[in-house]
């Protein structure tokens, strides 16, 4: 306070420089003027330290929102403040305090986990135009959840399936493995269900995708190209190409892996339980605080297997039980996963050859000699002169 009174004593002086007597006094010009004008106006008392208690308080809410922002907390441990705003605007209407009031309401109560100071970098990779959608059923996304066992240690592997425009989870089935079966009889209900989506995206990994065939074709997805869907696959090591649905799968982790059930029935239970929530209570914030129900619709497109039409000029053939074709006789290698499949092979000159599965390209062959060509290129070398060697090494045709 002396202090005070001395700046400002000196500071009244005519001629005195306020500048060069905040720095002296080691504060801000702002500062300086401020307890000059307050000793103007009130003297000694204005220079003594205010409250700094803001006049109107977020926190002074009514003891009945403050209990239902922690009630919802409790029954919503991992909403954040933006997503219970949209719950309690359904039951406060106009009195539901703002987002800024609930996040300080938490911090208040101790029920907001403080973040690492140092997160993780930012990913700059630019996500590839085919795999955005911009209405219900033109992407759904697939993918298995990271298997855990039950509490009488059952085997869970859930699949998921939900679609990338709404974020409405198709379907969370709960199987003891990865099996080929399954998966195909979980697809055949959901086509019933909801239809047929444009594109599947997928990763590298099976029953969806097997490098090591033509277009990475498994049965599952030969199946899928069948009805007319495209089959998108992501990059190698690349989870952030399907980080939304990776993004729901760290939730899964959270709310079902963490707790796991008696058995794998009671896995199936919860994890429909938990469906159920996400599609219709849980609000989204990249929806604009809608559910993923509000904006899903089933689609029109029906499992039909339509017949595809080929170029004209170009063989098409049936692939056999043993994964191959036949032209001229000569035997061409298509894969098992296009098993009664219909493919086409389009002439590129020569005996080579593009193969075809519908407008899906498996890439070129070469077809072996036939029988034919085999019996000509013999006689071709019956017909030459045979040469025999003499003692000297010299050859000399024979008679």
């Amino acid at each position: 306070m002396s202090q005070k009174m001395e700046f400002v004593e000196r500071a009244m002086k005519p001629g005195a420089r306020i500048s060069a007597l905040c720095r002296e006094y080691g504060i801000s010009r702002e500062t300086g003027y401020k307890w000059l004008n307050r000793f103007k106006r009130d003297g000694a008392e204005g220079l003594e330290e205010k409250s700094r208690r803001p006049h109107a308080s977020p926190l002074a809410a009514a003891e009945e929102i403050v209990a239902a922002i922690l009630a919802l907390r409790e029954r919503y441990p991992r909403r954040g403040p933006k997503k219970l705003f949209v719950l309690l605007r359904d039951k406060l209407g106009a009195s539901t305090p703002s987002v800024a009031t609930i996040a300080r309401v938490l911090k208040r109560f101790g029920m907001v986990r403080r973040r690492s100071r140092f997160g993780r970098a930012l990913s700059i990779v630019e996500r590839r135009p085919d795999m955005r959608a911009a209405a219900p059923n033109e992407l759904w996304t697939v993918d298995f959840k990271g298997w855990w066992r039950s509490k009488d240690g059952q085997r869970c592997e859930p699949l998921t399936v939900r679609d990338a425009f709404s974020r409405f989870v198709l379907a969370i089935k709960v199987l003891a493995s990865p099996s080929m079966t399954e998966v195909r009889s979980t697809f055949e209900a959901l086509f019933k269900k909801y239809g047929v989506p444009q594109a599947i995206q997928v990763d590298n990994g099976v029953p969806f995708i097997n490098v090591q065939t033509r277009g990475g074709l498994t049965r599952l997805s030969a199946w899928w190209v069948a009805l007319g869907i495209r089959v998108v696959r992501s990059r190698p090591g690349c989870p952030q190409d399907n980080g939304a649905h990776e993004r729901m799968h760290r939730d899964m982790s959270a709310d079902l892996q963490a707790f796991p059930a008696g058995s794998r029935f009671a896995e199936q239970r919860a994890c429909d339980r938990w469906r159920v929530e996400f599609n219709r209570v849980r609000p989204h914030e990249a929806l604009r605080g809608k559910t993923p129900s509000d904006l899903y619709r089933s689609s029109e497109r029906r499992p039909v297997k339509t017949k595809f039409i080929y170029p004209p000029d170009w063989i098409v053939r049936t692939v056999t039980d043993h994964g191959a074709v036949s032209v001229s006789g000569a035997p061409v290698q298509a894969g098992l996963a296009l098993v009664r499949q219909r493919v086409a092979l389009q002439s590129l000159g020569g005996s080579s050859y593009r193969l075809w599965f519908r407008d899906l390209d498996l890439g070129t062959v070469e077809l072996p000699p036939t029988n034919a060509v085999i019996d000509a290129v013999v006689l071709s070398h019956l017909d030459r002169p045979l040469k025999r060697s003499t003692k000297n090494g010299r050859t000399k045709k024979a008679a």
